[in-house]
């Protein structure tokens, strides 16, 4: 189970209530630097971020790098070295081209560039099949499962199939790919007890924490600039607590 963390903070907070690892999210990594979501962050500044991250955790670190942040299979090697240099053991590459999907021979041949950085790492290849709803619904699994086939053979570890946690299809996903199969969840998601069933291996959050993180935000600020209380503002973290985890040696 990931809950994915953003900024050295949330990524401590997360490490204590009690996660094994802890893996970023590429969306609240991009808006926690400036940018946004979409390939728009870059290598070294994502890099960067990891690197924060490693050196303030005990447990081991996955990293969201998109689509590589970079145009070519090339690009993607030097990605995948420069978030291991920086303290990553995993990494989640993506099939998404901006909008549409990579065919998949080039997909699979960034799967293989990354796999060929030679660097020690779990490369988890994400296939947006669901999540971008390409073609009509009765073919998503079908194209699902040759993308995965043709990531795996690339030499990805795992596979991840976000858009999609109706435990049929997750249980036929399961069945149909020879490797550990990760999905994204969240509220109205069947509960982590009920995918594990199902043969899940890998659960996560992605921005699903830091979007709940920043309503907070907003819905307390909207407050004080409307009508001018302060509610929004209570039950919020102990000062003294949250100062005191940043403050602990890794």
């Amino acid at each position: 189970m990931l809950a994915n963390a953003w900024d050295v903070a949330s990524a401590r907070l997360i490490e204590d209530a009690g996660a094994a690892a802890v893996a970023t999210t590429s969306a609240g990594v991009a808006w926690s630097l400036g940018a946004p979501d979409g390939n728009r962050l870059g290598r070294d500044p994502a890099a960067g971020l990891v690197a924060r991250i490693a050196a303030a955790v005990r447990v081991p670190v996955s990293a969201d790098i998109e689509n590589g942040y970079a145009d070519t299979a090339d690009g993607v090697a030097q990605t995948i070295r420069a978030v291991v240099a920086a303290g990553a053991v995993g990494v989640n590459l993506e099939d998404d081209a901006g909008g549409s999907l990579y065919p998949v021979e080039a997909a699979a041949g960034r799967v293989a560039a990354a796999r060929a950085a030679g660097v020690p790492v779990f490369l988890n290849a994400r296939t947006d099949v669901y999540l971008r709803a390409v073609g009509p619904p009765e073919s998503r699994l079908g194209h699902t499962l040759l993308r995965a086939r043709a990531y795996l053979a690339a030499g990805a570890d795992g596979i991840f199939v976000p858009g999609v946690t109706d435990p049929d299809t997750v249980s036929a996903l399961v069945a149909g790919i020879d490797a550990p199969v990760n999905v994204l969840t969240g509220p109205g998601a069947p509960s982590i007890a009920e995918l594990a069933a199902v043969g899940v291996a890998r659960i996560s959050v992605g921005s699903k924490l830091v979007l709940r993180a920043y309503a907070a935000a907003r819905k307390a600020a909207e407050e004080l600039f409307g009508a001018g209380t302060y509610g929004g503002l209570a039950g919020g973290l102990d000062y003294a607590a949250v100062n005191a985890l940043l403050a602990r040696n890794r």
